[in-house]
């Protein structure tokens, strides 16, 4: 934990369940760190479709939370937050996982367009338009926007996989470890460089400053469907750059 922490009220309480392992200081702990799992369920429920239940979602995620505390060590230099973070964002995605949420027609239909960005920026060295992607697969640009709009939902665990890599578990562990988590990052933010600006601006704001799409609407002044679509965009530009940069080792 940091110094903040260690200075804290919480960090007692941190360490008399360390000591005793009691399940009523565990839930202590789970109920102070609880709002964690709001706001992560909160950032992955925004893509997601109605159908599928957000407290389901906030229920996995809290078991996740349970297991962060079980885990977490305090004499590591990280804080709980960040460590807990990717727990529960890990159970969440485990939980769509097991939902199998998207269509197998969605599906086709996303790795197809996945598929011709990838070919498509590999001819040109550059993004590809919305008319050069369009042209490519013999639709119209309007009938490519409906695609995108409906493939926002598909994209919020390739997101979070590809995006939040910063795990805990990387961090401090042995300098092979470090050095590869740095090599990720570096090869993570290599990819968002080469995004067209609004992409960039948008994957930035969303992953880096943690702003809500509707955030970051107001922000840029675009509406939030306009925002989603931009962030799916973005997501399938960076899985093609990523998926070139593995093939060239």
């Amino acid at each position: 934990m940091d110094s903040d922490e260690k200075n804290s009220k919480v960090y007692e309480l941190w360490k008399k369940y360390k000591a005793t392992k009691d399940v009523a200081l565990r839930n202590k702990l789970a109920e102070y760190y609880l709002p964690l799992v709001k706001l992560v369920g909160g950032r992955l429920a925004v893509s997601l479709p109605p159908h599928l239940d957000k407290d389901d979602l906030i229920s996995s995620g809290f078991f996740g939370l349970l297991d962060a505390i079980e885990r977490f060590d305090i004499t590591r230099n990280i804080q709980f937050k960040t460590y807990a973070g990717v727990r529960i964002r890990g159970a969440m995605i485990d939980y769509l996982r097991s939902k199998d949420w998207v269509p197998t027609a969605m599906r086709q239909r996303i790795r197809k367009y996945e598929q011709t960005v990838y070919q498509l920026e590999t001819e040109l060295g550059r993004s590809a338009t919305d008319e050069e992607v369009a042209n490519a697969m013999e639709i119209s640009v309007d009938e490519l926007q409906n695609l995108i709009e409906q493939s926002n939902v598909a994209t919020v665990i390739p997101l979070e996989e590809y995006l939040k890599t910063d795990s805990p578990e990387a961090i401090d562990v042995n300098p092979a470890n470090t050095t590869e988590f740095l090599e990720v990052k570096d090869t993570l933010a290599r990819a968002i460089d080469r995004l067209p600006e609004k992409e960039r601006v948008v994957v930035s704001l969303y992953y880096y400053e943690e702003l809500t799409l509707k955030e970051i609407s107001l922000v840029l002044h675009l509406s939030e469907a306009r925002i989603s679509q931009l962030h799916t965009k973005a997501i399938f530009r960076m899985r093609g750059y990523l998926e070139r940069m593995k093939n060239s080792f």
